[in-house]
């Protein structure tokens, strides 16, 4: 037996178990989906983080394709959000080392590479983690292959995650490489099982549409009977969504994301510091279709506008 089995083979049962009370669904990366899955875990049962796998800055950047595994560093970060009690694992997860030739990795996105290679299982890596974590919910990848973002910007093709969320044009498709790479099976049972999915906030083209675009995620959503809602960005994203409104910020998850309109909409209602550059995302109550709940639930203490998840958590709570 591996040394991995003990902790895998438990973990794998319990993703076969039928999930109890209310089961929320999160989709998307980076802060914005930690912030999401802070919200969600004052209320949810169950909590499911789908991740995208198509980031290729930083540690992430340089493991991907180096071991060719998917890009850890969201699904890091959400496994992180999942486990607010302080430990030694958290503490290691969280480590980034500064000099030598490890400068610049995080520890957690090691480890992650590592259990991967012990079990040969992507999946299977993830569990354990969360497992010595002690995270509240559960945290999957959208697929198990390393992929690249592709986009067409102003008519020209811009590839790599990070060169798109820099580009200074409008996005009108995004596409991930390589072609035939399919969700995974826990993604789509889960996102099938869910009595809620959240969507954002977070990078609209980058994380969240990246999401949406591997093969079979948006079909899981649109068949989904779970209640779709989508968190509203505070403010644009240099970048990718410079100029953008919150209609267009949806209108792009269903043109180019594929997704079925959201069930509900939540966005900020009130104060909000918006840093030289950018704009606060509005939105027009009429003519979605969908509900729209208002809120203050920006944190006013953060030196960049960001949702406070408790805040956030309370408008989550009434739509679920």
């Amino acid at each position: 037996m591996r040394d991995t089995d003990v902790l895998i083979a438990p973990l794998l049962e319990e993703l076969e178990a039928s999930y109890d009370g209310l089961h929320v669904v999160a989709l998307g990366g980076g802060h914005g989906l930690a912030a999401a899955l802070q919200a969600i875990l004052e209320y949810a049962d169950t909590i499911t983080a789908v991740v995208g796998v198509a980031d290729d800055g930083g540690s992430s950047g340089r493991l991907s394709p180096g071991l060719s595994i998917p890009s850890p560093g969201d699904i890091r970060r959400a496994l992180l959000a999942l486990s607010p009690e302080p430990s030694v694992w958290r503490r290691l997860m969280d480590f980034r080392f500064e000099g030598a030739d490890v400068a610049g990795h995080s520890l957690g996105n090691l480890i992650i590479a590592a259990l991967t290679e012990m079990s040969g299982s992507f999946e299977d890596a993830l569990h354990t983690v969360g497992r010595l974590l002690g995270a509240r919910g559960a945290v999957v990848p959208a697929a198990v292959e390393p992929l690249v973002l592709e986009a067409d910007v102003d008519g020209a093709t811009v590839q790599g995650q990070v060169a798109i969320a820099r580009s200074r044009g409008r996005i009108t498709d995004l596409r991930v490489r390589p072609e035939g790479i399919g969700a995974t099976r826990s993604a789509r049972e889960a996102i099938g099982a869910a009595d809620q999915i959240v969507l954002g906030p977070g990078s609209l083209f980058t994380s969240l549409i990246a999401g949406l675009k591997v093969p079979g995620i948006a079909e899981a959503v649109n068949a989904s009977p779970a209640k779709l809602v989508y968190v509203c960005n505070l403010t644009t994203q240099d970048g990718e969504t410079l100029g953008l409104d919150g209609g267009e910020h949806i209108a792009a998850l269903a043109d180019i994301g594929g997704v079925r309109p959201p069930d509900a909409v939540v966005a900020h209602e009130g104060p909000l510091a918006v840093p030289a550059g950018l704009t606060r995302v509005s939105l027009d109550a009429g003519g979605g279709g969908w509900t729209l709940a208002r809120g203050d639930i920006a944190d006013p203490d953060a030196p960049w506008p960001q949702h406070d998840p408790a805040r956030l958590g309370a408008v989550l709570r009434r739509l679920a």
